[in-house]
Order: C-alpha cells, then sequence, then structure tokens
C-alpha cells in the first residue's frame, strides 16, 4: 500500500499534547518556535501597521476628511489625495516618473560598464590586474551620498550659493548639469556599477574557457564567442543585476536629495520625506508602499525571466580551467578606459572633495591664502568668514555623530550577525521542509524595500504606543535605530548565515548525537567553533554596511542621535559645504579601515550590497 492511500490519523487531544511537547522539549524546534515568532512581530507585524496607517483617520487631517470623521476611523483620504487629487501629479505621478527615468538610465549605464569590467578582470589578459581589481571596487565602498558630495565639490554653482571647482576657474556651469537627473544618474551609476561587476564576475568565474575554446576552434572570431557564448552563459547574472540596480537606485534617498531638493526636483523618495516630516503622514507612509510595490514587481519578474529562461549547465565532472583571452592589440586602448574611468569615478572627484575641506572660500582656488585647517580643528574666533561652529574636531556635534556612529554599526553588526547566523541555521537545516521555507520568505521581506521606505515602516510603528503601552514609542531613541538597521540587514546577514551552515556537513551533529551530546552540547562543540570565521566576516560586512548608512535611518534621526552621514548631509543642505565634506573623509576613512579589517578575516566585498 503506498503512503498516499495511508489513512491520516485524527488529530486527538493526547495527539496534540504530544505533538506539543515535542516542540517544547526540543531545543532546535524552540528555536524554529521563536526565530519565526520574532520575524513576524519585527516584520510583518510593522507592515501591516503602516497599512493600517493609511487607511486611518489621524488628527491633523479630520478637518480635511469633514464627514464628523474622528481618530481612528476608517478613511480613503491619504490614497485619495496620492492618486486621485488636484494634488496627485505633484504629489506621485512626477516623483514617481522621475525615479523610474533614475533607474532606467543608470541601468543602462552601470549595468554595461560592470560588465565589461567584470569580463576584463576575469577573462583577459590585462596587466595588474590584482590592483585593478582592488580599484575597482573601491568606488563602490565609497557611499553613494558622499558621491554626491563629490560631485557638488565640482560642479556646485552659485544656486547652491557657492561655487565648486569648475565655476571657480570661470566656466559656466549650467544648473541641468552641477543639479537635477543627470547629474543623479552618473552618481549613482558611478557606485552601483559594482552589482553587476561583483554578479557577472563570480558568473564568469564558475564558467569552463574550453567552451569559448571550441568556438575559436570552429573559427569564431572574439565578438561571435562574447555574442553567442559568454554573454547567454551569463545573462541570468546580468539580469539579476539590472533588477538589483533599479531597485536600489528608484528607491535612493541621500544622492537624489543633495542633488535634487536645490532645485525642486523630487523623486519618489525624497517626496516621501517631504511628508512623513511635514504631513499629512499617511500620504508619506502611501507613497513608501508604493515603492515597495515597485520593489516587489521587479524583483518577481526577474525571478519569473530567469526561471522560464533555458538554463545552461557550465560546471561538469572533469574540473573546469580558464584560459586567458589575449586582447592583442586592443589592450593599450582598454588600459586608456580602465585609467579614464577610474580617473573619473576616484581620484578627481575625491581629490577635489578633500581639497575643498582645506578652503576658506570654495571656488577661489588652492593658492596658500584660501587654505586653512579651520575646517578640522579651528575655533569660532578663528574664523575668517562668518560661521558659527567650531571644526569638527572640535565640535561637539560631530563628537556625539562619531560616537553614536561607532556604538550603532558594533551593536547592530554584533545583534545582527548572531541573528544571521541562528537564521543561517535554521534555513540550511531546514531546506525543503515548511519552516525553513517560511523563515527564508520573511527574511526576504527587508529585501524588497528600499533603506527609506523600511525606515518610515518602522517610524510608522513605534511613533506611538500599541496593545494599550505594552508596546511603547520608540521614537526618537537610539533603540529604534539600532532596530530598524538589524531587522534591515536580516537577508543578507541570513544569506551570509546559510552559507556558512551550509559548509558545516550535518553528519558531524549526527555523529554528536549518536554518542549521546546534548542539543547545546553539539552547538557549543561542532557549529559554534566551526562557524567562527563565518559570524566575523559576516559581522565585518555588516559593519560596513551600517557604517555607510543614510537612506535607512534619516527619517528616524534626531538632534541627539545623529551619525556622521546624517551631519554631512546636514551640513550639506544647510550651506557648510567644507564641513560636510570634511565628515564625509572622515566616514569615508572609517570604511576603508573597516574593509582592510574585513580582509583580513577573509571577507568578501561581494556579499555585501549596502
Amino acid at each position: 500500500m503506498s503512503k498516499k492511500a495511508l489513512p491520516k490519523k485524527p488529530l486527538t487531544k493526547r495527539r496534540l499534547k504530544n505533538l506539543i511537547l515535542n516542540v517544547v522539549k526540543n531545543p532546535f524546534n524552540m528555536i524554529v518556535l521563536i526565530s519565526l515568532i520574532i520575524l513576524f512581530c519585527l516584520i510583518i507585524i510593522p507592515l501591516l501597521t503602516m497599512i493600517a496607517t493609511t487607511f486611518t483617520a489621524g488628527q491633523a487631517e479630520l478637518r480635511r476628511i469633514g464627514d464628523g470623521a474622528q481618530v481612528g476611523d476608517f478613511t480613503l483620504y491619504y490614497w485619495q489625495y496620492m492618486l486621485a487629487s488636484n494634488m496627485s501629479k505633484a504629489v506621485l505621478w512626477e516623483p514617481l516618473l522621475n525615479s523610474l527615468i533614475i533607474g532606467v538610465f543608470v541601468v543602462i549605464i552601470s549595468v554595461p560598464l560592470g560588465s565589461v569590467l567584470a569580463w576584463l578582470m576575469v577573462r583577459t589578459d590585462i596587466p595588474g590586474k590584482k590592483i585593478l581589481s582592488m580599484l575597482v571596487i573601491i568606488p563602490y565602498m565609497i557611499p553613494s551620498w558622499t558621491k554626491a558630495l563629490s560631485w557638488l565639490a565640482v560642479f556646485r554653482n552659485s544656486t547652491s550659493g557657492a561655487n565648486g571647482f569648475l565655476a571657480g576657474l570661470g566656466l559656466p556651469i549650467p544648473d541641468w548639469l552641477a543639479y537635477g537627473p543627470i547629474a543623479i544618474i552618473l552618481c549613482m551609476s558611478m557606485h552601483y556599477y559594482a552589482f553587476s561587476y561583483i554578479m557577472v564576475s563570480g558568473s564568469l568565474r564558475s564558467i569552463n574557457s574550453e567552451l569559448e575554446e571550441m568556438g575559436e576552434i570552429q573559427g569564431a572570431s572574439k565578438p561571435q564567442i562574447l555574442r553567442y557564448i559568454t554573454l547567454p552563459l551569463i545573462l541570468p547574472s546580468i539580469l539579476s543585476a539590472v533588477i538589483m540596480t533599479i531597485s536600489k537606485s528608484i528607491g535612493t534617498y541621500g544622492v537624489a536629495a543633495n542633488l535634487g531638493n536645490r532645485i525642486g526636483y523630487y523623486t519618489l523618495a525624497t517626496k516621501m520625506r517631504v511628508y512623513i516630516e511635514q504631513g499629512p503622514q499617511g500620504v508619506g507612509y502611501a507613497m513608501s508602499l508604493v515603492l515597495v510595490g515597485l520593489a516587489a514587481i521587479i524583483l518577481f519578474s526577474n525571478q519569473k525571466a530567469v526561471g522560464v529562461r533555458k538554463s545552461y549547465a557550465t560546471v561538469g565532472g572533469k574540473g573546469g580551467r580558464s584560459t586567458l583571452m589575449p586582447l592583442g592589440k586592443a589592450k593599450k586602448p582598454l588600459m586608456g578606459f580602465l585609467a579614464i574611468f577610474l580617473f573619473l569615478a576616484m581620484v578627481m572627484p575625491m581629490f577635489v572633495l578633500v581639497m575643498e575641506t582645506f578652503q576658506i572660500t570654495t571656488g577661489n582656488g588652492y593658492g596658500l591664502d584660501n587654505l586653512t585647517l579651520y575646517n578640522w580643528i579651528g575655533t569660532v574666533e578663528d574664523a575668517e568668514k562668518y560661521t558659527n561652529m567650531d571644526g569638527i574636531f572640535r565640535n561637539k556635534d560631530f563628537l556625539n555623530a562619531l560616537w553614536n556612529t561607532i556604538r550603532l554599526t558594533l551593536i547592530a553588526s554584533i545583534i545582527t550577525a548572531i541573528c544571521g547566523q541562528f537564521l543561517g541555521y535554521i534555513s540550511s537545516r531546514g531546506r525543503g521542509k515548511w519552516y525553513g521555507n517560511l523563515t527564508e520568505q520573511m527574511v526576504f521581506v527587508p529585501y524588497l524595500m528600499s533603506g527609506v521606505a523600511f525606515s518610515t515602516m518602522y517610524f510608522s510603528m513605534f511613533s506611538v504606543p500599541h496593545f494599550g503601552g505594552l508596546l511603547p514609542s520608540l521614537y526618537g531613541t537610539f533603540t529604534l535605530i539600532v532596530l530598524t538597521s538589524v531587522v534591515k540587514h536580516f537577508p543578507f546577514a541570513s544569506k551570509s548565515g546559510t552559507a556558512n551552515m551550509l559548509a558545516i556537513s550535518t553528519e558531524l551533529e549526527e555523529a554528536a548525537d549518536i554518542a549521546g551530546a546534548s542539543f547545546w552540547k553539539r552547538m557549543a562543540s561542532i557549529i559554534i567553533p566551526l562557524a567562527k570565521n563565518g559570524f566575523i566576516s559576516g559581522f565585518m560586512l555588516t559593519f560596513i554596511s551600517i557604517a555607510k548608512e543614510l537612506d535607512l535611518i534619516i527619517i528616524l534621526m534626531t538632534p541627539t542621535t545623529r551619525t556622521m552621514s546624517y551631519l554631512a548631509f546636514t551640513y550639506s543642505q544647510d550651506g557648510y559645504n567644507q564641513m560636510a565634506d570634511a565628515i564625509s573623509v572622515v566616514v569615508l576613512l572609517f570604511i576603508l579601515v573597516c574593509y582592510i579589517i574585513a580582509n583580513k578575516f577573509g571577507a568578501d566585498i561581494g556579499k555585501s550590497w549596502g
């Protein structure tokens, strides 16, 4: 008799009791149960709360809603205001169109750029590959909002009240070049090209070069080999890079705010913050849900596209080998291309950014009469032009922001790395089982949201007490910023933890179980020691990602919880360009030091998608 034909046992009280005891007495089952409850409370409930808020009348909108509306009543006011009012064009449709235009053009520029760079580094005989590979990834380590400040240091004109490098030389810089969509697209492209570089280079390393050599034996030219052999094999990686790039770029806040707000050019992310801070907040929450929906559609479209395309086996049982493609006469032009790229993406903007921190007046050149250390160590009494604050190393706001950044990255990274290992353990040991799949699906939800949309969800959840005060208001507290940073990085920590746990064979645990070792004994003697290196690597990668974060925390900031990223953004908006640049340089050095330390522990920058 087959198993399908066996009758199901009725769920009696005794059987239910045994099932409950099995969960309670089995430590692994308890870990799974507690983890699922925590994920539900930290991810699903806040999302549902934000959705409910968009249909609930708030105190500030009672007069507009009319009809005797009371606080907490059901209403469609916020959605009607956003979708079908006289303001809907300015509120939603124009910012949405701007976001989509930026996303599409960033993809058009960054994905081919990253793919070409990956091909050069992995499949060709281009010289100096070890150094070039490191230099190519450094622009990605630079926070995207810092690139926006670098752009302003070079192209800023009198519209912002102070000239940048080129305007200081007497060159007329139009607003369309200094600010707006072109500036935003180019800055984002110089950051998000890394997605395609990382993904495509990983795919190229897995391809046996014999496939390309066979095409060459058959008389195919290099362009034909690239078009008909290499490109189809790496297409899934390119598609994934396209999806990740567009989903990230349409939700990025820092670059769009620095380069767009100055001329009234808004994206969905920047417009959303206006409504969150100035009201109606329900409209801001509804706009956040639009961002979440866009990201979900884009990601699921990618899964559909990759899932139905024909797949190719590129790794066989014989073991692969990689023969580098000789570039021949193209070597010098391609080296020139790399030199120009690195100069424009890293050397020039960083040089101008650093030099601006030493200028008395931006745009007045680098003569000794215009250079000063005031922005770093000066006092108000020593200022050679009007300002109302000390240099950053004497500035209490900066020192407080430095401390907040260090403790946020340390605390959030430790918690995230620990949670990631537990979630990875559940996912790896529960593959093909309902609890493993459910864990992966819930952990994936924060990945669907841009940083500003995710923080909006937590802002909505914790701005007021819930459940009769059982869940207190955390608005304005450092705890809320830590909690938001931890949960937002669950997908990356879980992915790292899963890869770490899959490398630890279950046979080791089974052998210990047979020998009579308890669950906690197996965890302490086998899992934790073997997972140590993976934990350290995951911690360092999360540390770097949180250290450069701006989009995720900007809505949650208060004067006492400001980080260096937020302080630099605020100073830039207020016209303190040199001090904003100085703080950016400190952030960059902080990240570079962390990256060097991460490399010492074998951390792979390819796993960090911050």
